[in-house]
């Protein structure tokens, strides 16, 4: 199946968690923070969160301070 990742197509296997598609890309989970389809997940959902045909993921470096 096509999801977007950033704002490139990518083939991945149906069933695929975002978890699962962290790893794939060698993105260190604690570093990222994530959203699919302009809703954020956070880092304990992201096992859960299966991918589907056409899903929009967005990864961004996660921000804090004040």
């Amino acid at each position: 199946m096509q999801i977007r990742l950033d704002d490139q197509r990518l083939d991945v296997a149906d069933g695929l968690t975002l978890a699962q598609l962290l790893a794939r890309l060698e993105q260190p989970a604690e570093r990222v923070a994530t959203a699919v389809n302009g809703r954020f997940v956070p880092r304990d959902a992201r096992g859960v969160t299966t991918l589907a045909e056409g899903d929009q993921v967005l990864l961004f470096k996660a921000i804090t301070g004040g």
